[in-house]
Order: structure tokens, then sequence, then C-alpha cells
């Protein structure tokens, strides 16, 4: 039996780690997924377990290599961002891989910001809402004064996706798209990394940096095998849509957060943008990518929830609910059954989802808006967005794993010799 051609991605979420295998032709042949039980730092606040990750990556590798039914010739990587993991001289890690989400000392982040021209200015420059440990340069800021031997210890602080590279690969790298994340680092006005970097002398712990589509060889069981360097996951979402889209557009991918993503709007970022939790991502090709963010798949959770208890149905009744005008016009009887109470909480969802899908919109030509993830299977969700957006053709789009495929796709050249086929979005217009 022939084997099948294949190239392996590993995509690793906070929640969710998957292995991929796409054929030449962007077909998923191999899907395999973990949830890995976090651990604690020296505090006692939960983190990922960096040594049951690096067992996952190396173990399920291993095993896919050896499997008679496929010829892997390439891998890439996408992880979450905010995330360092440190390596000492020997290469080996030396502290835990702390969590964005644990609280950032006050005292130190008011030293850092009256000693770096104040929050306002900073975050302008650096496209970085002021949030702690999210902003992930502070994480090291934070080491550098609270753990001044660890600090001294780490040889290279590398973003969690050119981590997972290295596992294999034993290379280091610094990619742009982890630097320009929220991280802190990165003056978007001057296009190189801000001036604290070099005066706190973090710059000394960073790789060089990468092109995205770099990549390298390396040699497991007497074979050579290419890999690429990693990619943060919002950007790689965005590339199978920058690949085959030559319009400018709006992505608004939907998930737990609603990211509403504009690689089309190169203005500065506003105070006003910056408060109503707007920032700038870099793209793969190093140009920044306007973004504002919306919590609406929790809230469309929770809110469900509360429905099902209320009228007595099950937890995904939702998605028998068909789509009815009639139902929003009646304002007095919001809740007299649950197919009206479901319209009247996708509108409230939809409201604030115009608000912050104008946030990126604003000074840019686009005319269409792409939705993928959960809401883009939501008719009401669709039909009320369009309905919002009258002068913008709105496509529900699907992008099978587009994140992977996005870390699939930017290697292309390197391992696959077929043209891309432009099927592999699929859309619906509404």
């Amino acid at each position: 039996m022939k084997k099948i051609l294949a190239i392996a991605i590993f995509d690793v979420g906070k929640t969710n780690k998957k292995l991929l295998l796409f054929d030449e032709h962007y077909k998923i042949v191999y899907e395999e997924n973990v949830q890995l039980k976090e651990t604690k730092d020296e505090d006692g606040f939960a983190c990922e377990d960096i040594n049951a990750l690096t067992a996952w990556i190396k173990n399920s590798f291993y095993k896919i290599i050896n499997d008679e039914r496929f010829e892997i010739v390439a891998v890439n990587f996408s992880g979450y961002g905010a995330s360092f993991v440190y390596l000492d001289d020997d290469g080996n890690i030396c502290a835990p891989l702390y969590n964005y989400l644990k609280p950032y000392p006050e005292d130190l982040q008011n030293q850092f910001y009256k000693k770096y021209g104040g929050e306002k200015l900073f975050a302008k420059l650096t496209a970085s809402p002021v949030l702690g440990n999210l902003n992930s340069g502070m994480q090291l800021y934070r080491l550098k004064y609270e753990k001044p031997e660890l600090f001294d210890k780490i040889k290279y602080a590398l973003h969690l996706p050119q981590y997972l590279a290295y596992i294999l690969t034993r290379k280091v790298a610094t990619d742009i798209t982890s630097v320009g994340c929220h991280t802190n680092l990165w003056n978007f006005t001057e296009n190189k990394y801000h001036d604290w970097v070099n005066e706190e002398n973090i710059d000394e712990k960073f790789a060089p940096i990468i092109a995205c589509d770099e990549t390298t060889i390396f040699e497991i069981n007497n074979k050579k095998l290419i890999a690429g360097f990693g990619l943060h996951d919002s950007s790689a979402a965005l590339i199978p849509y920058m690949k085959f889209i030559n319009e400018p557009f709006v992505l608004i991918s939907t998930g737990t957060w609603c990211i509403s993503l504009n690689p089309f709007n190169h203005s500065p970022l506003t105070d006003n943008e910056l408060e109503n939790d707007c920032l700038c991502y870099l793209s793969y090709d190093g140009k920044p990518v306007k973004a504002s963010r919306l919590f609406a798949g929790y809230e469309h959770e929770e809110k469900v929830k509360l429905l099902s208890a209320q009228f007595n149905k099950p937890l995904d009744y939702f998605t028998t609910v068909v789509y009815n005008e009639k139902f929003l016009a009646d304002s007095i009887n919001t809740n007299s059954n649950y197919e009206s109470a479901y319209h009247f909480l996708i509108r409230d969802i939809i409201n604030q989802q115009i608000k912050s899908t104008n946030l990126v919109l604003k000074n840019s030509s686009v005319k269409k808006i792409f939705v993928d993830g959960g809401f883009s299977k939501n008719e009401i969700y669709m039909q009320l967005l369009a309905k919002a957006f009258p002068e913008m053709e709105i496509f529900a789009a699907s992008v099978s794993q587009a994140t992977a495929l996005g870390a699939a796709l930017v290697i292309h050249e390197k391992w696959n010799k077929n043209v891309i086929n432009k099927d592999v979005v699929k859309m619906k217009l509404y």
C-alpha cells in the first residue's frame, strides 16, 4: 500500500493539544487530541505542565513517524501566546511555564510604566493594552526583579510555539507573530524591540528573529525532516484567508472570545481603541493586524444554561431554533418562550459585536466580513450580523482546523510540490 505523504502539525491550545496530519491536498488524514493535567508553580498557581507537554510531543511524534500508513516529510507548530519557556546554558527547562492569568504584582507594574513613559503612551507604542502577565514581556521583567538568581540562569526565553519546535529540532529562534501579540516587547511605530528591552538586558535572553516561512532540517530515525519554527495561534488562523482572499476583509474568529481581525487597517491605535480592548498583532508577513476582542462565546454559553433551566429544555436546544424576525418584533414578550428569549440573546450579542467589529473597520476599505468558528454555524447570529452591516458582504466561512492549516500553509513551498487548492476555505454568503 502506498504511504500518504504528509505534514505533521502540533496545535497546542491552553485546553486542547492536537496533532494533525495534512496530506498534499491539505485534507486531514490523522488527528489526535489530548488534554493534559495542569501543575502548579512555586506560588501554588495553576500552570501548564511543561514536562508533560514535552513528553507528549516527543512520544506522539515518534509514534506517528513509525506509522506505516504515512510518509511524514515536514512538521510545524502553532501555540497559544503570552507564554515563555525558559532554558538554561545546557538547554534544559529551568522554570515553570507561568500562567498568563496569574495576577501581576501592582508595585512592579507601577514601577515599570512610571519608568517607561506611562501606561497610555507605552500601550500606544507597543499596541498592547495594560494586561499584566498577558503582556508576556512583563513576565521577564518580574523575574529580573523578583527572582534575579533565576533570571541570571536563563540563557533563552522561547515563546511557547518556538519551544515546541525546539523539542524536536534543538534549534532556537524567535518568531515575529509571537513577539507581536500584546507582549509589550515590540515598538510598532519603529518596527523593532522597544527600548526598554535593551535597557533591562531582556534582549540578551532572546534568540534571533526569523521569518515565518523559514525552516530547518533535523534528523530522526536516520531520516531527514523539514521543520518550521512555529507560529502564534491567532496569526496562524488568519493565514488560510490571507492566502486565498484577494480583496480587503475582516475575519471574526468566534470561540470563547470573538476576535475581529483586520489585516488591512494599519492606522495607529487610539486611546479609545486601547481602552476598548483593541490591540495589534503582527501577521506572518510582519504587518500589523488590528484586532478587537469580545467575550461573546462565554456569554452565550452562560446564558444558554440559564435559558435551558428557565424553559426546561436540553442544553443544546438552541441549535434547533430557526431564525424568525417575528420574535424580534415583539419586545414586550421577550421571555414568553425559549425561541423568543434566544433571539433576544443573540440580538444583544450582535449589538456588542457591532461595536467591537466597528473598532477595527474604521479607516479601512473592507467590504467583506468572514465569520469562522462556532457562531458561523448559528443561523440567527449570521442573519442578524448581515442586517447589522448591510453595506458589507457577510460570509460564514469554514476552514477545517484553521490554525493548524495556517501553520502547514506557511511552509508549503518547502515540502509540497502541488498548487494549493482554494477549496480549503468554504463559504456561504448571507
